[in-house]
């Protein structure tokens, strides 16, 4: 099944359909950086943006200090 998920960004709405367990996870995040009850400007859309990149840039780093530390034991 899907769901539709929809936010605001500089007075045009935007909505998209997704899968249900990726939709309510998406939800959740989207309530942390957007007003998804109201109008979002573009400044907002740009550090969501980059707080979602250093998210995965740091996610990145510790996986690879893992599997570093994997070949480093074999």
């Amino acid at each position: 099944m899907s769901k539709k998920v929809s936010l605001t960004v500089n007075g045009s709405r935007f909505d998209i359909e997704l899968e249900d367990a990726f939709a309510q996870y998406l939800i959740k995040q989207m309530k942390n950086d957007f007003n998804t009850d109201g109008n979002n400007d573009a400044k907002t859309l740009l550090y969501a943006y980059v707080r979602k990149n250093a998210e995965l840039f740091k996610q990145e780093e510790e996986i690879t200090a893992i599997l570093n530390n994997f070949n480093l034991q074999e």
